[in-house]
């Protein structure tokens, strides 16, 4: 039993580290398209670096890829092994009263993201390794605002994205809070915590949305 409680603790505490490095990618890559807001040669540089810098490609892409796919494998075992303890079916709940709608439903908007990610890839980083690696086009520094802008002319896409972002920030709103606790942070610092994520939780999501709008109405 204890070893089984053991290995259950272990694979939260691997959920919440790998939910904190996924937090802290959303920030850099938030902070990066808003420049794209404010200036078009910024965002170009910015872009320019982390599509070059071979640390970045070789060393913390990979990193970035297993994370994403760690975390969302970990979360639906977590997931299922959590519906068979209650021993209800996968597709049932009854613990309303007990929980939030969001807590009993993150696997639903984990494979909204998901779906969102795929799409994401599809929209950038499969015709980036195109044009680096099959097509092995000569690098030009200041392609990467209008290939962006290209991305959200069509109102299905900014559409998808908004939805996906929404779904994101209810994703966040429990899984940060989740983190926290699974890494012992339920001390007299919690409600300052707590006021972080849930501000995090929105503002991000909400600025992906706003730079999808901006780029829509103004390409």
């Amino acid at each position: 039993m204890s070893g089984l409680l053991s290995s259950s603790l272990a694979k939260k505490y691997a959920m919440a580290l790998s939910a904190f490095f996924l937090i802290f990618f959303l920030l850099m890559h938030v902070t990066i398209n808003l420049l794209s807001v404010f200036s078009e040669d910024a965002f170009n540089v910015a872009s320019h670096f982390m599509g070059t810098n071979p640390v970045i490609q070789f060393a913390m892409q990979p990193v970035l890829i297993f994370g994403v796919i760690f975390h969302f494998v970990m979360g639906f075992v977590l997931e299922i092994k959590n519906k068979k303890a209650q021993g209800v079916k996968y597709f049932k709940d009854n613990g309303a009263a007990n929980s939030t709608w969001m807590s009993r439903n993150m696997i639903y908007s984990g494979l909204a993201i998901l779906a969102f990610i795929i799409l994401h890839f599809i929209d950038f980083w499969i015709p980036e390794l195109k044009y680096k690696y099959v097509e092995v086009l000569p690098e030009d520094p200041t392609r990467y605002f209008h290939e962006l802008q290209e991305k959200f002319v069509s109102i299905w896409r900014v559409g998808a994205y908004v939805i996906a972002f929404v779904f994101l920030a209810l994703h966040l709103l429990h899984g940060f809070n989740s983190a926290f606790q699974s890494m012992g942070l339920n001390n007299k610092y919690t409600k300052g915590f707590k006021k972080c994520a849930n501000a995090y939780s929105i503002l991000i999501p909400a600025l992906f949305i706003f730079i999808a709008l901006f780029h829509h109405f103004n390409h």
